[in-house]
């Protein structure tokens, strides 16, 4: 089976979220699994160069909004694995992939839609044939729309598509003037197609045109065709839902792995997590500036400082936070907002709150590896890998039933043990419904626990032992191959 993965970003190469990560990931899964599978993405000069990629000697004469773009391609394998870098200095030798801090680059249609199209040009030149092209969110939306719309592609004709949805908000509409410089016919500027509002909508030509659409958790593909979730198009999401899969997201276990980490502390394992979780622990407090307490319990918290991930309930709920017995160590950049309201609550409450504003990676796992619990209290979560690490970890998860939250964390009650005591009853806290009340009852449910150390470290002894790995969500997506291959 040959499979064409097509992403904006990849880690290692670029990152900006939990996309690059998937991409990163599933693909190496896949490869194992016997799949024959190519990579493309963009070649951001500023990123990409760090990884002194090889030079193929390909030029592609890749032509476009009419002009005839000479496009030099560059690869890099990783684990036997290699990605396609489309070289363009006009449209990615920038500061930043999407945009600046005060906004998107005006012309992210010509950026991507020239992404597009110099894939599959690629493929060409390449004489790879997939069976499958899997592409990823709106940057990549358009090629089901050439497949389906033009003749461009003749080498194509044959080939199926698969869009994965990772965050509906982010859905690429433009003017629908660039309807002309993408080649694009003028007849796709309608309700059925990809008119949306008065513009154009890439991510919703790739819903409408793909063979296939999946999205990062099971719950979320459900979400999705509701109004509460489907930002404007869930009718669309409604339509074809008789096409859409949810497949869980995993997370590296190589990668994410407390026993041969060399960023954390002291490494262990569910053997002997007991002592070394606290050494881990007294060490980030350290660090951190607060009080070393092995006893106090830790809540550390890695994200983007958004309203998406409950931010705004966070900040809400800092003031009746600040008087429990309890420490909070929170890691990330985000709205000016949010990240002038904790730095402010960490500057008054300097031996109950942590904040760093910041991306910072070996904090990160730090804070991973030395937390009690791990909060997430996200207004809407597509899938979510921090929860999953966090367990990876043997730190308790504390979420909002959404999405991947929901999917991936089992609340834990002692009313479910008392009834059933022979059996498993959770493993992390959670609440339902988006207030900071709630999120203050999930937090002191979980302090109670933490203060009854047996239930405590069998509920840590579960977390670890979860299997989130890529493994099973890569035989889903082969399973689906195969399915849309004979469609």
């Amino acid at each position: 089976m040959k499979v064409f993965y097509m992403s904006s970003e990849i880690y290692p190469y670029a990152k900006t979220g939990g996309l690059a990560d998937v991409a990163g990931t599933l693909p190496l899964s896949l490869k194992k699994l016997g799949v024959e599978i190519i990579l493309a993405m963009p070649y951001y000069n500023r990123f990409v160069e760090k990884h002194n990629p090889e030079n193929t000697g390909i030029v592609l004469d890749v032509e476009f909004n009419g002009i005839t773009y000479k496009t030099p391609i560059y690869k890099k394998e990783n684990k036997d694995v290699t990605t396609y870098f489309i070289k363009n200095d006009q449209f990615f030798n920038r500061e930043y992939l999407y945009g600046t801090p005060e906004g998107d680059y005006p012309d992210n249609p010509l950026r991507f839609g020239f992404f597009n199209v110099a894939s599959l040009r690629l493929l060409e030149k390449l004489n790879f044939k997939p069976a499958i092209i899997h592409l990823n969110d709106w940057q990549t939306a358009l090629v089901p729309v050439y497949l389906k719309n033009t003749n461009l592609f003749p080498f194509l004709k044959d080939t199926k598509t698969i869009i994965t949805i990772h965050n509906l908000a982010y859905q690429g509409t433009f003017d629908p003037k660039f309807l002309k410089d993408l080649m694009l016919p003028e007849s796709l500027f309608n309700m059925e197609a990809m008119e949306f509002y008065g513009k154009i909508n890439f991510l919703k030509g790739g819903i409408v045109f793909s063979d296939v659409i999946t999205t990062v958790s099971p719950t979320y593909a459900r979400e999705i065709q509701t109004p509460e979730y489907g930002y404007g198009l869930e009718g669309v999401l409604y339509k074809r839902r008789e096409h859409i899969y949810g497949i869980l997201n995993g997370i590296d276990y190589d990668v994410w792995n407390p026993e041969n980490d060399e960023n954390i502390y002291y490494t262990y394992s569910v053997e002997d997590f007991h002592y070394k979780k606290m050494l881990n622990k007294t060490h980030l407090q350290e660090d951190v500036g607060l009080p070393a307490d092995s006893e106090k319990p830790l809540i550390g918290m890695v994200s983007r400082l958004a309203a998406q991930k409950g931010l705004d309930l966070l900040a809400d709920a800092m003031k009746e936070l600040s008087n429990m017995d309890l420490q909070m160590v929170i890691l990330g950049t985000g709205d000016k907002i949010y990240q002038d309201l904790l730095s402010d609550f960490g500057t008054k409450f300097p031996d109950k709150f942590a904040v760093k504003i910041a991306f910072d990676p070996v904090l990160a796992r730090r804070i991973y590896a030395g937390s009690d619990m791990f909060l997430m209290p996200s207004r809407y979560e597509p899938c979510g890998l921090g929860q999953m690490i966090a367990m990876r970890y043997g730190t308790i998860p504390v979420v909002r039933k959404t999405g991947g939250l929901a999917d991936t964390v089992e609340d834990f009650t002692y009313e479910k043990l008392k009834r059933d005591p022979g059996k498993r009853k959770g493993y992390g806290f959670s609440f339902t419904t988006y207030t900071h009340a709630n999120l203050i009852d999930a937090i002191k449910r979980a302090l109670k626990i933490y203060t009854d150390k047996e239930t405590w470290n069998q509920l840590v002894k579960i977390a670890m032992t979860r299997d989130f790995s890529w493994k099973s969500s890569a035989r889903e997506y082969i399973a689906l191959y195969e399915k849309v291959m004979y469609m």
